[in-house]
């Protein structure tokens, strides 16, 4: 059985809640990546974070990213899957929640992403493809 442990994603980088907008925006680029964890300063997990989000959450509504803190856009808890859940929930939760990547968490820690193309490496195609459909719609 393949569980979210064996395709995460290990090194995982946060932004901090009281890091700015700004800030995240940088780490992004430098990992080339388009979305990083909001982390607390007890270094549990407060939200995703999204260059979308940024864009349409904050620059869109003139708000400067230098002045927004990250926590402002954590909202409602985080959409997660356990280390030791299944490739089934982590389809599952994908597909119910339409996102592309999932934080890992074992206990209250983060240790881990798994994104689509964690899936679609680790899985046959039909569970990959009914996945993308689900979160295209």
């Amino acid at each position: 059985m393949t569980t979210a442990r064996d395709i995460m994603s290990r090194d995982v980088t946060c932004v901090g809640e009281k890091e700015t907008l700004a800030d995240a925006a940088r780490k992004m680029a430098e990992l080339n990546v388009g979305s990083l964890p909001i982390c607390g300063e007890d270094n549990r997990l407060h939200g995703m974070l999204t260059d979308r989000d940024i864009v349409i959450k904050a620059l869109a509504q003139g708000r400067a990213a230098a002045d927004v803190p990250a926590s402002e856009l954590a909202q409602g808890k985080p959409i997660t899957v356990g280390a030791d859940d299944d490739a089934a929930e982590i389809l599952r939760t994908m597909s119910q929640h339409k996102v592309r990547r999932l934080p890992v968490i074992d206990g209250h820690q983060l240790v881990g992403i798994v994104a689509v193309a964690d899936v679609a490496r680790a899985l046959p195609d039909r569970p990959v493809g009914d996945l993308i459909d689900a979160i295209s719609e």
